[in-house]
């Protein structure tokens, strides 16, 4: 080292001579303060296949000091440091990783048919002290970002090409070659046009109804076993998620409408409630009937206000359409006064709540005054809500309380509507019901053939006061467009294949937004249970179709139990386990009703995913003995309790006395 020149005060004089003593310029390195740092940057450039790419980085280890720090080193320190970074093998090393990363650049950046000069050119134009692994980087995301929106855009284009709604109607090939003819019957409750429907299916050679519950599909089942339209039995089916009577040589379905068989073409299909094409969560299953069922004649049953909305479906699928509107048969009127007491409640009533827990509560206070209770809510099966119904019915029981569980399905004998409350809970806040939620349960009282006139009641003033006004209010109609489509596994398996990805959250994510939507008369849904669950899904080894299947089992995420079980049945088809069910360790009779229902619900969910995956869930017959056994305890506990109000009832009467 040359000692001819002494320290000097003057920083940058000093560091000027360094870089001449050096050969930093003849060498391309410069000594650089900026950014707080004093560090050294290389000037270089790779060659790469035609690229001359100029280069001014900071090396691993440029980074020399702070300015304060520098400032107090002398001239000797600042050499000695100088000399240490800006060796031959750091320059060459830096060159080395250059050239590696211009050529990964380029050959990405190719691949897309895109210039590297667009993400290169910066390396000779940025003013940083940042080391170059750090550019690297920083370049490196910014062309990852290029290539996610270019394989975006390439992905939506390729998800519209292969996915059109517009032709929704062409993928239900039996139906869409049919002659299909379309008879509307519509009306309010207890204007018989569910009556009809079925009287015709009954007496067709072949036919289908499609239900919106499992309890109305097990009610028509049994409806079309005890028929005699030609003078003998009708060979019928039951075909639900979670269950199967599969009578030999079958005539008849009765179904709950997502388990519609589309191969299969029978002379008449009845599409029960088609105002559910409405409903935010299963309207799909409705637009998917309508377009698919197989039926020379296809009965679309339901609300009044379901007719623009079918004529517009007749129109576009060119199915001719009848329409019938009918009349309610048992005329419906408010009581001019609100109930107010419990006592003023009287045989044939039914008690309107809107949670489980409220209905157990006016089913305990009306019990105490010594009335006999039927209970019916949405937790209940179906079994258990028929047996409630039926001690309605045959007058053992003479009050019914019940959720709106009781607005669909369960033709009971009721001779008034009490509302407890106008006000439901939406699943985010409490709101005011609708009219025509109103309206379908009002329609319940009066039935045809046992009471000449219906009536509804609020239990309060303000109730009784919301339902006048809802019962005059005009229901608005059911959307003539955007009917709900949902994603079936082909189609996510169609967009799988022309985009690569397996992750269910994104298949569903591109069905939403990316399948072609021509004019919005079909529009793509899904609901938000299914893509919660989806997420959870993409994170363990599980196939598109198992995780398709999985995110829609029927059970409640938000009971912990069934959560639970739910996560377990996932888990086990990961490690493609067979998942064979177990008797409770705990006895039923042990459990106290809540749970009881709980393992109800978890036995026919098994049951729904053992009828799709057997291999893996092979238990189907124990769960539906399990879940038997589970609702007939329910239903025993729910007498055991109303029997047991009412004997209190009768030990205070006796002591009041």
């Amino acid at each position: 080292m040359n000692q001819s020149h002494p320290p000097s005060d003057d920083t940058e004089h000093d560091d000027a001579f360094l870089e001449r003593e050096l050969d930093f310029a003849e060498r391309g390195i410069e000594l650089v303060k900026m950014e707080g740092r004093v560090f050294l940057r290389f000037s270089g450039e790779v060659r790469y296949e035609g690229l001359r790419v100029p280069y001014r980085l900071v090396p691993s280890r440029g980074v020399l000091a702070k300015p304060s720090k520098w400032r107090k080193m002398d001239m000797l320190a600042r050499r000695d440091l100088l000399e240490e970074r800006a060796t031959p093998d750091a320059i060459e090393d830096l060159q080395t990783e250059a050239e590696a990363f211009v050529r990964d650049i380029a050959e990405e950046a190719d691949d897309f048919g895109w210039d590297p000069m667009l993400f290169l050119h910066v390396l000779d134009e940025l003013e940083t002290s940042e080391p170059a692994e750090f550019v690297f980087q920083r370049i490196s995301q910014r062309l990852t970002h290029a290539i996610e929106r270019e394989q975006e855009e390439r992905h939506a284009a390729r998800t519209k090409e292969s996915i059109n709604l517009a032709e929704y109607p062409e993928s239900f090939e039996v139906a869409s070659r049919m002659q299909r003819k379309f008879i509307a019957l519509l009306g309010p409750t207890n204007s018989g046009k569910t009556h009809r429907a079925m009287e015709a299916l009954a007496k067709a050679a072949s036919g289908v109804y499609l239900a919106p519950l499992r309890l109305l599909a097990l009610e028509n089942y049994e409806r079309l076993q005890n028929a005699r339209p030609h003078g003998k039995e009708i060979k019928v089916s039951l075909i639900t998620g979670e269950e199967r009577r599969i009578a030999e040589d079958a005539t008849h379905v009765a179904s709950t409408v997502e388990m519609l068989d589309t191969k299969t073409q029978v002379e008449v299909a009845v599409i029960d409630e088609i105002q559910m094409l409405a409903d935010r969560d299963r309207g799909a299953a409705w637009t998917a009937a309508v377009c698919g069922a197989p039926a020379s004649t296809v009965f679309l049953v339901g609300a009044p206000e379901a007719r623009r909305a079918i004529e517009a479906l007749a129109e576009r699928l060119e199915v001719p359409l009848e329409v019938h509107v009918l009349k309610r048969m048992a005329p419906l009127a408010m009581e001019p006064s609100p109930v107010r007491k419990l006592g003023n409640l009287r045989r044939g009533d039914a008690v309107i709540a809107f949670s489980r827990r409220d209905v157990l509560m006016w089913r305990d206070m009306i019990t105490e005054k010594g009335l006999s209770v039927a209970t019916v809510y949405g937790n209940l099966s179906p079994e258990v809500r028929r047996a409630q119904a039926e001690r309605f019915r045959e007058g053992q029981a003479d009050i019914v309380v019940g959720t709106d569980a009781l607005a669909m399905g369960l033709n009971m004998p009721i001779a008034r509507i009490v509302m407890t409350t106008a006000v439901k809970y939406n699943g985010v806040e409490e709101e005011e019901i609708s009219a025509a939620l109103a309206k379908q349960i009002a329609g319940r009282a009066g039935r045809y053939g046992v009471h000449e006139e219906g009536f509804v009641a609020g239990y309060d003033d303000d109730t009784h006061e919301v339902m006048r006004a809802l019962m005059k209010e005009k229901i608005p109609p059911v959307a003539a467009t955007g009917f709900a489509v949902a994603p079936s596994l082909e189609q996510l398996h169609r967009i799988s294949s022309v985009t690569g990805e397996t992750s269910l959250v994104k298949l569903l994510k591109r069905f939403v937004h990316n399948i072609d939507v021509p004019d919005g008369f079909f529009y793509p849904r899904i609901t938000e249970e299914q893509n919660e669950r989806a997420e959870w899904l993409d994170t363990l080894p599980l196939s598109v179709a198992e995780k398709f299947m999985l995110s829609l089992v029927p059970i409640s995420s938000r009971v912990p139990v069934l959560q639970s079980a739910w996560e377990h049945w996932a888990l086990s088809l990961a490690k493609k386990k067979v998942c064979k069910l177990q008797p409770p360790i705990q006895e039923l009779y042990y459990m106290n009703l809540q749970e009881v229902e709980d393992t109800c619900r978890m036995y026919s969910a098994y049951a729904w995913l053992g009828y799709r995956d057997p291999e893996h869930f092979p238990s189907i017959e124990l769960a539906q003995q399990l879940a038997r056994e589970a609702s007939e305890r329910v239903d025993a506990m729910l007498q055991q309790q109303n029997t047991a109000a009412r004997q209190r009832q009768g030990g205070n009467a006796r002591r009041r006395r």
